[in-house]
């Protein structure tokens, strides 16, 4: 731990409740519209097209494209499937940013505030920085300094990633510790030499139950929540 500079996040799962927080937003604004639809399953159906638009672009088919970009075209999509035409466009593009108001989870704040005292904060997420800057003001997540996507210019697991942001921060890999609730991220970030901890989320994809377990003992911290992270290290 001694050499650990640097706690580097992902955000949408671990840090944030995107579930719930979508299905909210998306009522508040089609209900009034007379639409009546499974407000956490829009939110999954869009979550869902995340993973292949990303791919997209990781893949080299599409040229780089922020996810704000990437969630519009899905959205355009959901919409289209779901036959709703009654929208204007600042409506869809208030939709959109349904992305830009997630909730923390209940111990991220406290947690990340803890944590902030011995190292530096800083995400490594999808989400550009519009928009992960909008997310910690309307959360107050206490970050140092937002990296990720749009500094790299390459969507997660790609090894750019990872490189790109130790180097901004003039760290060694091993100087950064990756916190995330997602395995893949955490074995990707290993792969380039990260420390790496686990934090689960078991409600990231409420009852349908997909959240990673527990894993084998891999990484070189499993915690219950940002609160026990901050104990094992110290904060």
């Amino acid at each position: 731990m001694s050499e650990i500079k640097a706690l580097t996040f992902d955000v949408f799962g671990t840090v944030v409740d995107w579930r719930g927080s979508v299905a909210r937003e998306a009522r508040a604004i089609l209900a009034p519209k007379g639409h009546d639809l499974d407000w956490p399953n829009f939110a999954d159906r869009w979550r869902a097209l995340y993973v292949p638009a990303m791919t997209e672009v990781r893949e080299g088919r599409r040229p780089f494209a922020i996810l704000d970009d990437l969630h519009r075209e899905n959205l355009l999509t959901l919409l289209d499937q779901d036959g709703i035409v009654n929208l204007s466009p600042p409506e869809i593009d208030r939709l959109n940013t349904a992305w830009h108001r997630l909730d923390p989870w209940p111990d991220a704040v406290e947690g990340l505030t803890r944590l902030k005292r011995r190292f530096i904060l800083a995400t490594v997420s999808n989400g550009n920085i519009a928009l992960m800057v909008n997310l910690a003001k309307w959360g107050g997540l206490p970050w140092d300094v937002i990296l990720g996507s749009e500094v790299a210019r390459a969507y997660k697991p790609a090894p750019e990633a990872y490189d790109r942001t130790a180097s901004v921060l003039q760290l060694e890999p091993s100087q950064c510790l990756m916190v995330a609730a997602h395995t893949n991220d955490l074995r990707a970030a290993a792969g380039r030499g990260f420390r790496t901890a686990f934090v689960r989320r078991p409600a990231e994809f409420g009852p349908l139950e997909l959240a990673d377990p527990w894993p084998d003992g891999a990484f070189d911290y499993n915690a219950a929540d940002f609160l026990d992270l901050a104990a094992q290290m110290g904060a």
